[in-house]
């Protein structure tokens, strides 16, 4: 494992110690990596929503209602 060396402002550093004491986590290291996961996550979702928005949009824009939509994907998903 790589070994950094990082600098925190003082209310993260507190909030770090924090969620050490309380036992959430074993060490500053853990915790940080675990914020790191949750966000490299965080951006696969983003990214994944953005292409789905991207294709949506290049496919241009509908005049039906949200009812007539919400009927056709009940069907769709139906079978």
């Amino acid at each position: 494992m790589a070994r950094q060396s990082i600098s925190f402002t003082k209310p993260n550093d507190e909030w770090l110690k924090a969620q050490v004491s309380s036992e959430e986590y074993s060490s500053k290291s853990e915790l940080v990596n675990d914020l790191i996961r949750q966000a490299r996550k965080h951006q696969v979702q983003t990214d994944w929503i953005r292409e789905k928005l991207n294709k949506s949009e290049a496919n241009g824009f509908t005049d039906e209602t949200k009812e007539q939509i919400l009927k056709q994907s009940k069907s769709l998903l139906d079978g």
